[in-house]
């Protein structure tokens, strides 16, 4: 019998591509959601984070737990209000898992929960960073170190818990490279500030890849850097996305101080930067990348 994967957050960009790809392994899916909404093939059960309500039959059935729900963080500008959100989408509903899986009767063999890169700061400079190095002190970090923690509450009962720091996840579909893009498109791209500031960046297909083999590589374990092997400026990315869409980059750069009258406190997701290495990735697992190369990693979510 097929064994079923328990997916949070999956109608996200990651959540979509995570479902596919592990259908074509022969994964049966199911989603916690917030509503009744039924989607072909899948399995959809109620959750209710605020009210601390959960479907016990999620939990029960499930071999293995994905959890990436989180209130998008470049999504809104950052007042008070939603800065509590994002905190709270993140801890809360990891806490309820784990209230859950020590309630319920299940045989959960690995919790895969997501982070973020984030944890280290939102501008490192190319300061090589990997998953023993310090984290930050600034609201991202916070953030991430607060998730990371609740994600310990599921490890404390035993099950095999793998945190994925995630960079910045390259798709075609969603995220960072369609607004990247298309001004390129335009002819209108530049690079953003000083357009030295480092992305770590990661293709989708390849992220998801960690995801499943995570899942059942019983050798993972703790927190991995989800990135692809070598970080590329800002001014590297922008000039590599205009040479795959064969657009002239003739444009100054756009200037920070623009960046953080438009965006506010969330301008540092734009123009900060961290140099993040995947040193437990390539250490120690034997994960092999399809796209660690950028202009093949471009030319495939953008020709």
């Amino acid at each position: 019998m097929a064994e079923t994967v328990l997916i949070t957050g999956g109608t996200g960009t990651i959540g979509r591509r995570l479902t596919q790809l592990l259908r074509q392994q022969g994964y049966q899916i199911s989603l916690l959601s917030r509503d009744h909404k039924s989607i072909e093939g899948v399995t959809v059960y109620q959750w209710n984070i605020a009210k601390g309500h959960i479907d016990p039959k999620a939990i029960q059935t499930a071999d293995y737990i994905i959890h990436l729900a989180g209130a998008g963080v470049a999504d809104e500008r950052w007042t008070d209000a939603r800065k509590d959100e994002i905190l709270n989408s993140r801890t809360q509903s990891t806490e309820l898992l784990a209230q859950a899986l020590a309630k319920n009767t299940h045989k959960v063999k690995a919790f895969i929960g997501a982070s973020a890169i984030g944890f280290y700061g939102g501008d490192t400079n190319d300061r090589p960073l990997t998953e023993t190095s310090q984290g930050g002190s600034d609201f991202l970090a916070q953030v991430v170190r607060a998730w990371e923690r609740s994600e310990d509450s599921v490890a404390v009962l035993g099950i095999r818990t793998v945190k994925l720091r995630i960079g910045v996840v390259l798709s075609a579909e969603g995220g960072a490279l369609p607004k990247l893009a298309q001004p390129v498109r335009l002819g209108a791209g530049a690079p953003i500030g000083s357009g030295q500031q480092y992305i770590s960046w990661i293709h989708l297909d390849d992220l998801c890849r960690m995801f499943i083999q995570a899942l059942t590589d019983e050798s993972w374990q703790g927190v991995y850097n989800a990135v692809a092997p070598t970080p590329v400026t800002n001014e590297s990315l922008t000039r590599a996305i205009a040479s795959v869409l064969h657009r002239p980059m003739i444009l100054p750069n756009i200037p920070g101080f623009a960046i953080k009258l438009m965006f506010g406190e969330m301008a540092v997701t734009v123009i900060g930067g961290n140099y993040v290495l995947n040193k437990r990735i390539a250490d120690e697992t034997t994960f092999r990348y399809q796209y660690a190369d950028l202009t093949n990693a471009l030319s495939n979510l953008l020709s």
